[in-house]
C-alpha cells in the first residue's frame, strides 16, 4: 500500500478542475491509469487546524510544531502572544470567515497591501466574542481525527493547497468545479438562487464524451451552476445513500464522480460537511464510508479520490497565503464596496488524495502552477 507523501503545491482550487479535466476528459494529453475521480470537498477548516499536528507522522509536511503564535493586538509589537495548541474540539460559534474578517486575519488590518502576515486571527477572533480563541488558535490531534490520521500515513497531502477566494464558502465552491466564482465574493443568496452561468468540468467531461455524477444528500450545492439545472443532466444526480455503494460495488461510478455532504444539522440527522458548528466525528465517519466503498469496488485500482476543504473558516494557519502574482480566472471585478480583482488566494485548506497508484516514498509530488486556464 501506499506510504506518506506530502506535495509542496502552491496552487488554486481551479487548477484541480485543470488536471482532472486532462486526466479524466482528455486521455490522450495526460497517459494515466486514473479512470475515476471521486472529489469530496468538506467545510470550512483549514490546514492547520485539521492536519497541522499530522507533522509528527511526517516531518516533511508543513504543519505546526507548537512554536506558532498570534499576538492579540497586530498593530502593537508589546502585545501578549497567544500559541497554537492541539485542544480542537466541538466548535461553537462558527468564526469569522466573510471577505473583510479574512483580510483582517491574513494581514492583521484593513490594508491588504502589505505581505500575508497571518497575525490577524487571534484579534480577529476577539473582535467577536471571548471564547473564540481558544477555537481559531487549536488544532486537532492526530488521533482525534483517526481517519485522516491514517489517510496521511498511507497516501499523499498537499500542503500547499489554498482556498481559491479569501471569501466564504460560496465563492469557493463555485470555483472548485468551474475555475471561477462568476465574480462573486460572498454568499448572494439573490445570485445563488438564479444560479451561476459559468461552464464547468461538468459540461467538459459531458461533451468529451466521458461520464459524471453527482451523489448527494441534501440539495446538491452544484446546483449553484445553471448549466447543471438542464434537464439532459437530471440523470446524473442520485442519492448518496445506497446509490454511491451500488455503483461502486458494480464497477459502475461514473468518470468524474462528486459526493456532497449531509450540510443540515439535526439530533436525529447529523451533519456530516465539518462546518462548524457540526462535530467532525460525522466527517469522518463521511470520510471512511467513501473510502472504504471504494477499496472494495472492482474499479479501485482505476481510481483516484481527492478530499479537500471549500475554505478555512476563519480557523488559524501559519502559511502566508500567496497575495501577488495570481492571475484572475476571467478578468471579472467583484462587487461594491470590495471591488476586488481575484489577485490573491484565500487560506490554506487541507487536502487529501488517495489512490492505488500512489507510490511508496514518494516524499514530494511535483508543484503545479497557480492557475491553468483550462476553459480556453
Amino acid at each position: 500500500m501506499a506510504a506518506p507523501t506530502c506535495g509542496r503545491s502552491s496552487r488554486l482550487h481551479a487548477v484541480l478542475a485543470a488536471v482532472l479535466f486532462l486526466v479524466v476528459a482528455r486521455p490522450s494529453l495526460a497517459e494515466s491509469p486514473i479512470k475515476t475521480v471521486v472529489v469530496v470537498v468538506m467545510e470550512n477548516r483549514s490546514f492547520d487546524h485539521m492536519l497541522g499536528w499530522m507533522k509528527r507522522l511526517n516531518p516533511e509536511i508543513d504543519g505546526v510544531t507548537g512554536d506558532e503564535w498570534n499576538p492579540t493586538n497586530a498593530s502593537d509589537p508589546s502585545a501578549g502572544r497567544v500559541y497554537f495548541g492541539e485542544g480542537a474540539e466541538y466548535v461553537d460559534p462558527d468564526p469569522g470567515h466573510s471577505f473583510q474578517e479574512i483580510r483582517q486575519q491574513i494581514f492583521g488590518s484593513d490594508d491588504a497591501t502589505g505581505p500575508a502576515k497571518m497575525d490577524g486571527f487571534v484579534q480577529q477572533a476577539r473582535s467577536l466574542g471571548p471564547n473564540m480563541t481558544d477555537a481559531v488558535m487549536n488544532g486537532f490531534s492526530p488521533d482525534s481525527v483517526a481517519v485522516y490520521r491514517e489517510l496521511v500515513e498511507e497516501f499523499a497531502v498537499f500542503d500547499r493547497w489554498f482556498a481559491s477566494v479569501p471569501s466564504s464558502t460560496q465563492p469557493n465552491r463555485l470555483f472548485v468545479h468551474s475555475g471561477t466564482s462568476g465574480g462573486a465574493t460572498s454568499n448572494n443568496p439573490v445570485l445563488l438562487a438564479e444560479g451561476y452561468s459559468q461552464r464547468t468540468i461538468f459540461d467538459n467531461v459531458h461533451d468529451a464524451g466521458q461520464s459524471f455524477g453527482v451523489y448527494f444528500q441534501d440539495v446538491p450545492a452544484v446546483l449553484f451552476y445553471r448549466n447543471l439545472r438542464k434537464l439532459k443532466y437530471l440523470t446524473k444526480f442520485h442519492p448518496f445513500h445506497n446509490a454511491f455503494r451500488d455503483h461502486a460495488s458494480r464497477g459502475a461510478l461514473p468518470n468524474y464522480a462528486v459526493v456532497e455532504q449531509h450540510y443540515m444539522d439535526s439530533k436525529a440527522h447529523p451533519a456530516n460537511d465539518d462546518h462548524p458548528s457540526h462535530d467532525v466525528f460525522q466527517g469522518q465517519m463521511l470520510v471512511k464510508e467513501v473510502y472504504e466503498t471504494l477499496r472494495s469496488s472492482p474499479q479501485w485500482n482505476q481510481t483516484l479520490m481527492l478530499v479537500t476543504y471549500d475554505e478555512h473558516g476563519g480557523f488559524f494557519d501559519h502559511v502566508p497565503t500567496p497575495v501577488a502574482g495570481v492571475p484572475s480566472p476571467d478578468g471579472i471585478v467583484g462587487p461594491p464596496p470590495y471591488n476586488f480583482s481575484f489577485d490573491r488566494l484565500g487560506v490554506r485548506v487541507p487536502t487529501i488524495m488517495i489512490s492505488p497508484w500512489i507510490n511508496k516514498g514518494t516524499g514530494q509530488l511535483s508543484p503545479f502552477v497557480h492557475y491553468y486556464h483550462w476553459l480556453a
